[in-house]
């Protein structure tokens, strides 16, 4: 069976630990047992989250002085893949010894008239308290909404329209490979209507609308 598997935050870094490295490996760690009992007896494709590490580069890059601007969200979500996908991948080398693993930067296709762009929603980063929040969206002119237990920022998330690299994935299936992609509902990109010509957008795609559509393109028996 072909199965797509979509790890959720709390499976990278659970609500309130430090996002150091070797915590977010701890607990892929832990994750990749399962993974890998999977992995033995069907074709598996792996996405993930990146909430609280894309807001964690977006705050280190607002906080730099060397640059004269911070780096726009999709380069950032670049960014989230390779480090989770490298952890990812290494894990479950370990885990599965012999199998084909890859690790896949993907772009996800959105509107660039998606109306989420007007109305952001979606969490990225920590937690903050009330008035901590209050003054970051001052200072780095963010949108911030409550959470569950604070404030957090909040960016635009707009539908996924497609995959862009559908294609890869699927040879990469058909040769056994176990596949690592669409982290955090892949890169955001937009296509000029004259030219094709794909450009970055401000934004995080939702994992789980990706992880969908890709189950469905993919033609997957389980999500």
């Amino acid at each position: 069976m072909r199965i797509v598997i979509a790890l959720g935050g709390n499976a990278l870094l659970h609500r309130g630990e430090r996002p150091d490295a070797d915590v977010q490996l701890a607990n892929i760690d832990r994750v990749t047992t399962a993974i890998a009992a999977l992995a033995h007896e069907h074709e598996v494709v792996l996405t993930h989250g990146n909430g609280p590490q894309i807001g964690l580069l977006a705050m280190e890059s607002a906080s730099d002085p060397a640059l004269s601007a911070p780096y726009p969200l999709d380069l950032l979500g670049a960014q989230t893949q390779g480090m989770i996908g490298s952890l990812l991948a290494r894990t479950l080398h370990d885990a599965l010894p012999g199998h084909r693993i890859a690790a896949l930067v993907t772009h996800t296709l959105v509107r660039a008239d998606d109306p989420a762009f007007r109305h952001p929603t979606k969490y990225v980063g920590q937690v903050y308290p009330l008035d901590v929040a209050r003054s970051l969206a001052r200072e780095r002119g963010w949108r911030i909404a409550p959470d569950t237990t604070g404030w957090r920022r909040v960016v635009a998330s707009p539908a996924p329209e497609r995959v862009l690299e559908t294609d890869t994935i699927h040879e990469l299936l058909g040769g056994g490979t176990l596949v690592i992609c669409a982290g955090g509902g892949g890169i955001p990109v937009t296509a000029d209507k004259d030219t094709g010509a794909l450009n970055g957008v401000e934004a995080v795609v939702d994992k789980d609308l990706t992880a969908a559509l890709l189950a469905e393109d993919l033609k997957a028996d389980f999500l």
